[in-house]
């Protein structure tokens, strides 16, 4: 398991170099081949918030801060920063410094020009989140912390500002310098400065390529170590080493793993990126990606469950794999699978009684732990909690006051009026069919989950429909509190439980809450939440929460995952990162 429990460290140095480091180190003849086992969205970090995106928006973009490759707890180092912002007493003013000389990758935009980023390149970026045209799924990282911005933002829809406007919380000293005003503590400020949506945006490349929408997901241009090359959507995605790129020495520091000490021993001093070129390649079902791994046509393999018996046993590699040189990093992610139900849904929603009463029943009714075995094949810790393992406010000794009892989930519906009809199948209260629409997505994964959870519906006598929907298309809906209900995952963005109780606020109803949950006493407490730092305090804040959860079900806390990553002999100092998807930032490859 990634050790995030015991909180995330700052460090007011990055593992980056300080001196500059000759452009153009990549080798072109070293290529890393990648599976995503999902279908992208696109590269435009306002738009794009997905987990097989995300990798491609990592090589590409560059945030202010991310986090150290091998550091345990987590550690929050400068990227573009100079150093960790200077944090005025109150919590409220942030100022951020920028390195010098880092240039955007050459694009026809600039018009032959080198173009330095800037500063006014970030706050342009984030202006763009709340740009009603482009309606963000991202907004929320920012959404009412800085000051004016909201304003900024209404008036901008109505016609009566622009991006040229000056916006109070945002106040550029000069061009490598900003002050950033919040509305009110934050302590979690500087983590959404790590996370891709607010990575820097050229004006220029923006206005060249935008589509109709006013996004570029297609022409992505970054100061990253990677610059897009081919994208056939949902198939094939080629990154070519950014010939610009100032690189950076690779010096990081063991963690407490021992595998890290190996890492550093082959890694260390080496000039990043080494790697010229990375084949990430979109491949959904389980046996394709696997036979693919088996005759060595990719380099790094996300097991998921269906292919562990392939690989594992009792959670370690296989002897004949091991034998080969594959090697395994595995660990639970700092994520939870979890099923809503869409509380704006005439059938499933709404806080009546009944309908509460419903949705009860049938998370006593859903076995988890046959879910985890039968479906994940064990590579799952069920949850009690909506914070899962590895991140800032999970109560491992937590339980939840639901629990598996389907015997008295029926007796339950009995009770509020769900009665069963002459046909065997229950009804409404008021007699009308009752029939749950669950949503999946069509590969095995996906097929799996459903039939379970149409055993759990059987078992109440409840009718169960499939919509079957691709990866984008649910995505899509998801925002548009379109779905009835589904199983959806949630990794974290940033080691904080804040995170993830964010997901049922009723502020993030069109954003990421896809269950459209809005109980005002959640609300309250979440808002509450944000003014505090980590802590018991907020801790106990976080169990109310976690409660009213369970009295109004609109959602059923599932599980974590293990992430089980297999690596070719060739690939060189691969571990596993739940914070940083673009790996290949890291690694070398033996071309013997």
């Amino acid at each position: 398991m990634w050790p995030f429990l015991l909180g995330i460290a700052l460090a007011a140095n990055g593992a980056v170099a300080a001196e500059p480091v000759t452009p153009g180190t990549a080798d072109p003849d070293k290529v890393l081949r990648y599976v995503l086992i999902r279908p992208e969205t696109g590269f435009d970090p306002a738009m794009s918030h997905d987990l097989y995106s995300a990798g491609v928006l990592q090589s590409i973009f560059e945030t202010l801060y991310t986090y150290d490759y091998l550091a345990s707890p987590a550690r929050l180092v400068p990227l573009t920063a100079e150093a960790l912002p200077e944090v005025s007493a109150d919590g409220k003013t942030y100022t951020i410094r920028l390195k010098k000389g880092i240039y955007f990758a050459d694009d026809a935009a600039f018009g032959g020009k080198r173009r330095e980023l800037t500063m006014q390149d970030y706050v342009y970026a984030w202006q763009r989140l709340f740009d009603p045209r482009l309606r963000s799924p991202n907004m929320w990282i920012f959404d009412g912390k800085i000051l004016g911005m909201q304003a900024w933002s209404k008036s901008l829809r109505d016609g009566k500002v622009n991006y040229d406007s000056p916006l109070a919380g945002l106040q550029l000293l000069d061009r490598y310098t900003l002050r950033v005003q919040l509305t009110q503590p934050d302590f979690n400020f500087v983590m959404m400065l790590a996370h891709q949506p607010s990575s820097p945006m050229a004006r220029e490349v923006v206005e060249k390529y935008q589509d109709e929408n006013g996004q570029v997901a297609a022409h992505p241009v970054g100061t990253g170590a990677y610059a897009l090359s081919r994208w056939v959507r949902g198939s094939r995605i080629t990154l070519l080493a950014n010939p610009g790129y100032r690189g950076f020495i690779w010096n990081f520091k063991p963690g407490s793993d021992a595998v890290d000490s190996e890492i550093v021993a082959r890694m260390h001093g080496k000039r990043m990126p080494q790697i010229g070129r990375i084949e990430l390649s979109v491949i959904v079902e389980d046996q394709a990606r696997w036979l693919s791994f088996q005759q060595d046509q990719i380099d790094l393999l996300q097991l998921e469950g269906g292919l562990a018996p392939q690989a594992l046993d009792d959670g370690k590699l296989k002897p004949e794999l091991a034998a080969r040189g594959i090697y395994l990093s595995r660990g639970i992610d700092p994520e939870i699978s979890y099923v809503f139900w869409n509380m704006r849904d005439p059938i499933v929603g709404g806080l009546s009684k009944e309908k509460i009463a419903l949705r009860r029943a049938i998370t006593m009714a859903h076995d988890s732990e046959r879910e985890v075995d039968v479906v994940l094949n064990d590579q799952a810790k069920v949850l009690q909690y909506p914070i899962p393992p590895g991140v800032i406010g999970y109560d491992p000794d937590y339980r939840s006051s639901i629990r598996y009892a389907p015997k008295e989930a029926n007796q339950l519906l009995d009770r509020f009026g769900y009665k069963v009809g002459a046909d065997g199948w229950r009804t409404q209260p008021d007699g009308s069919p009752l029939l749950i629409r669950y949503s999946r997505l069509a590969e095995g994964f996906g097929k799996l989950t459903a039939e379970t959870w149409k055993k759990t519906y059987e078992s109440l006598r409840i009718r169960m429909s499939e919509d079957v929907r691709t990866f984008p298309a649910m995505l899509k809906a998801d925002k548009e509190c379109s779905l009835q209900t589904r199983t959806l995952g949630w990794g974290a963005d940033y080691p904080d439980g804040d995170n993830f109780m964010q997901l049922f606020a009723g502020p993030n109803i069109g954003q990421n809450n896809s269950g459209c949950v809005a109980i005002p006493e959640f609300d309250a407490l979440y808002a509450e939440s944000q003014k505090m730092p980590a802590g018991p305090e907020r801790d106990l804040l976080f169990h109310k929460m976690a409660r009213l959860l369970e009295v109004y079900s609109p959602v059923m806390i599932g599980y974590a995952r293990y992430r089980n990553m297999l690596a070719q002999p060739r690939v060189i100092g691969y571990k596993r990162n739940p914070l940083l998807y673009a790996e290949w930032l890291y690694l070398d490859i033996d071309k013997r």
